[in-house]
């Protein structure tokens, strides 16, 4: 016997659990989830994030102040809470099973509530696998084991897991789903910074632990540059997970407006991770940092396997900008390849801009959610099928 239908042909999904550890995750989740209620009005959301997801409707377990850590010394010291936090999504998924589980990202946490799922025969859909190509090769054939579908949101990360035999599609990338609403005009006036002032923008992090440690480095950088050209405003991008009281050190004024402040900006000091894709999808010319914990950085230059760190360059497949890693973050050679860019008329602008407008390209088109979506009807079906055959 088949189950019965939704309306409009749809297959039946009553809940879903949605597993997402950080700001870019809890995004990418509430996009998921408004297009997952849009689809089936009635179901049951539940899983980690942040704001965003709770707003789309997912009854969130546990919070991103809680999830959001990296790095492996990071992870080491929060193990016992993961480990209880791991007890819990497990006893939820024997007691209340939902009817499909999709984690995003976050592996070191959801390969593991993944791999729980798929035992008890909780059909399983990965949006954005865990990055095989940097390190940890074998998470592939891992996840193409447990994964009923893998949606990637990296050109060049299909072909990867194709390999292992993982279901493995490309989405595009999220960040092409958000709504920009850019106002620079507004946050110059709202800051007092005339419109021909060059600006810099500091994006040292969404996470407590980047923040401690990008903030003198930053500092001392905007400052060498404030020395050089005696007119150069700077300002500093802050998130709102974040309390005011971290951003106290910066001698300069910040704002939550990102978009804005791209658009607004020559230039920018920007950490490694999304937010270098965030910046090249703005065009905005900039300089990627990053700093960790040193035996995170020991260790990580022993398993990492890629030719770049920033994620634009990765998905570029070249340098286009400029890597400032971990004790080659020295304020003034960080500055010396700023200083061009923050001339609009200079060659290394105009060539790095180039760069970027490739990278926009290569990110696919716009509909990631949907498309995650899509995936999730074809698992569903499949999941159908096999109950009415059984």
């Amino acid at each position: 016997m088949v189950p019965p239908q939704a309306v409009g042909g749809a297959p039946r999904l009553r809940k879903v659990m949605i597993l997402a550890g950080e700001a870019s995750g809890d995004a990418h989740g509430a996009r998921v989830a408004h297009e997952i209620r849009r689809r089936w009005p009635a179901v049951e959301m539940v899983g980690l994030g942040g704001e965003g997801m709770v707003r789309a409707g997912v009854r969130v377990l546990s919070g991103l102040d809680e999830l959001a850590v990296m790095g492996f010394v990071e992870v080491v010291r929060r193990l016992p809470f993961f480990r209880r936090l791991e007890r819990r999504l497990v006893r939820l998924l024997k007691e209340e099973p939902p009817d499909l589980v999709i984690p995003i990202d976050y592996p070191g946490l959801n390969l593991r509530v993944a791999e729980h799922a798929a035992r008890l025969g909780i059909p399983v859909l990965y949006y954005i696998g865990p990055q095989v190509w940097a390190w940890r090769a074998g998470r592939a054939e891992r996840l193409a084991r447990l994964a009923n579908r893998i949606a990637v949101i990296l050109p060049f990360e299909a072909p990867l897991y194709r390999t292992h035999g993982g279901r493995a599609h490309f989405v595009g990338h999220p960040l092409l789903d958000e709504e920009v609403r850019a106002e620079p005009g507004s946050l110059a006036r709202g800051l007092g910074i005339e419109p021909e002032r060059p600006v810099l923008a500091l994006f040292p992090g969404s996470r407590a632990q980047e923040l401690r440690r990008h903030t003198a480095p930053f500092i001392a950088t905007a400052r060498e540059l404030q020395r050089r050209l005696p007119d150069l405003a700077v300002i500093v991008s802050k998130v709102p997970s974040l309390a005011d009281t971290a951003y106290r050190p910066f001698p300069f004024p910040a704002t939550e407006d990102a978009h804005s402040l791209r658009a607004l900006a020559t230039a920018g000091l920007v950490k490694s991770g999304t937010s270098t894709l965030e910046a090249a999808l703005a065009e905005l010319p900039f300089v990627v940092t990053y700093i960790t914990h040193p035996a995170t950085f020991f260790l990580a230059r022993r398993l990492v396997r890629v030719p770049h760190v920033a994620l634009a360059n990765l998905v570029a497949g070249e340098r286009v900008v400029p890597e400032f890693i971990q004790r080659d973050m020295v304020p003034g050679a960080v500055a010396d390849a700023l200083e061009p860019l923050l001339d609009r008329s200079s060659p290394e602008r105009e060539v790095m801009v180039a760069g970027l407008r490739r990278i926009r390209h290569a990110l696919g088109s716009p509909g990631a959610s949907v498309r995650v979506v899509d995936l999730a009807e074809e698992v569903m079906r499949e999941a159908e099928a096999g109950a009415g055959n059984r």
